[in-house]
């Protein structure tokens, strides 16, 4: 029997990993949900949002030698902000049904309400679209926060500002989910703009953003602002949300030079931290530590989310440098709000931010900066007397996501063809006359290890293993069994099962 207990251990042990693997390819945070300790009766206003401002280095990118762009028809194509999401139009089926799209770079299904939700005002129903073809297949997607099921299909999409064209997607329509939907928000559905190897079931199902490039022929390139940032809490101003450029960069939208750092894995958009400043203060932390498991951009994340050994150190520096004397914990958990009286500045007490991504010649760096008024973000007032702000960054169990936080201080290029990102400073990014982000450099990386992105194996490979562990556990469980009930049977000739090979079993099952 201590044999047997033996095995069983194993088996369940294998099992176990085999879970705890799955659960780890759960995608980041999406958006906030916005608890915290105020009155229900309190009236959230949106954050105030920046118009668009050409910084006059001309319109030279504004399309595509084959005509089948012009990004100027893309300027100011996105709604929303990052307490909800950036959000796209789209018409989808025949005829075209319209709902607003959630632009997601931290994942690879298109996928949209395809039935009534108590949150959302309208959804798409395949049954009235002529060209809308089932495959059949069911799909689930999980998220850190929030999940959805539903089915796979295929469908006519078209993007009233978008590459002109009418596109067939996969497409996965919703039938149930619970999270993913939240109070407030605008959209129908997500655009998943990563690479197929996250899509859901498998990466046979090719995502959006492949199908575009594929059917349209346009550059494999498309870049993103996000101007949801910058000005106070209260603003009754309605502005644009930013812009998604599809097929290359429009250079109206960002004030300088681009600095690229390597996609160094094609999976989510993930880059190479070198290290973080608070002010002029180095965090001093082993750069695998910002990496840890994976360090990516996604703006389907709203905050900035560190590795829980980096955030501590970073609300270390920033209490040491602040000019706040005691400061709630709640704040720096994301429990509470922080307010202080109208017109008064807080950003002034806070320092600024910067990360170090490694450069294209990877023997250098260069740092993008964010302001305190992105990340002590505006988000009510009370009473008319108080502002409140919340802390725009939060720890991580599964890695760093550089989300809107950073993101709205910069126009960011996806350049899959050269497989780079692109920053510059965002043309929106500016309060009173002040840009919220900076980019300088180069700096010499040569202080650094030459690989900090060092962490757990990805995808598939660990799929392949942890498949591989799974079949050994299921010879394991069968060995147990033939052990546990030959032996029985032998030497038993009624049937009888004994009480201690019968809690066995009951384990099993």
């Amino acid at each position: 029997m201590a044999y047997s207990t033996f095995v069983s251990f194993v088996a369940f042990a294998l099992s176990l990993y085999f879970g705890v693997s799955y659960c780890y390819f759960s995608i980041p945070l999406k958006i906030y949900p916005g608890k915290y300790n105020v009155s229900s009766d309190v009236n959230l206003t949106s954050l105030r949002r920046v118009a668009l401002k050409s910084d006059g280095s001309g319109l030279s990118l504004a399309s595509d030698p084959t005509g089948t762009v012009n990004f100027l028809d893309m300027v100011n194509n996105l709604q929303g902000d990052s307490g909800r999401g950036y959000y796209i139009e789209m018409s989808i089926g025949t005829p075209g049904q319209k709902l607003n799209i959630l632009v997601d770079t931290g994942s690879s299904n298109f996928a949209v309400a395809a039935a009534p939700h108590q949150f959302i005002t309208h959804y798409f129903n395949t049954a009235l679209s002529s060209t809308y073809r089932s495959t059949g297949r069911t799909v689930a997607v999980r998220y850190t926060q929030g999940n959805w099921e539903g089915e796979l299909g295929i469908d006519s999409v078209s993007i009233p500002r978008g590459p002109n064209g009418t596109i067939n997607i996969n497409i996965a329509a919703i039938l149930s989910s619970d999270g993913f939907f939240l109070p407030g928000i605008n959209w129908q559905g997500i655009l998943g703009l990563a690479y197929p190897v996250l899509a859901r079931p498998d990466s046979s199902v090719e995502p959006f953003f492949n199908s575009v490039v594929r059917q349209l022929g346009i550059p494999d390139v498309f870049s993103l602002q996000m101007c949801g940032a910058g000005l106070s809490a209260g603003s009754e101003t309605d502005t644009t949300g930013g812009s998604l450029i599809m097929g290359g960069a429009e250079p109206s939208l960002y004030r300088g030079s681009v600095w690229y750092t390597p996609i160094i894995e094609e999976w989510y958009y993930q880059v190479e931290v070198l290290k973080l400043e608070v002010g002029d203060q180095n965090l001093n932390l082993d750069c695998r530590e910002y990496n840890m498991d994976k360090a990516i951009v996604d703006s389907g994340t709203t905050l900035l989310r560190l590795p829980v050994n980096v955030f501590n150190a970073l609300v270390e520096a920033i209490i040491r440098s602040s000019l706040i004397e005691e400061f709630s914990s709640g704040f720096w958990e994301g429990t509470k709000l922080a307010c202080w009286m109208k017109g008064e500045n807080p950003w002034r007490f806070f320092p600024k931010l910067s990360i170090y991504l490694r450069a294209t010649n990877t023997s250098e760096s260069f740092r993008v900066t964010i302001l305190p008024q992105l990340y002590i973000q505006p988000i009510t007032d009370v009473d008319g007397t108080l502002d409140c702000f919340r802390f725009g960054v939060s720890s991580s169990t599964n890695g760093m996501v550089i989300g809107a936080t950073v993101m709205e201080g910069f126009y960011v290029m996806f350049d899959r063809t050269q497989r780079r990102l692109g920053f510059a400073p965002s043309s929106c990014a500016v309060s009173d006359g002040v840009a919220l982000s900076e980019i300088e450099g180069p700096f010499s990386a040569a202080d650094v290890a030459a690989d900090c992105s060092g962490g757990p194996l990805k995808e598939p490979l660990v799929w392949m293993i942890s498949y591989a562990l799974m079949a050994v556990c299921a010879l394991a469980l069968l060995i147990l069994l033939l052990m546990l009930i030959l032996p029985c049977r032998c030497g038993n000739r009624n049937g009888e099962i004994t009480d201690e090979s019968s809690l066995v079993r009951h384990r099993i099952k």
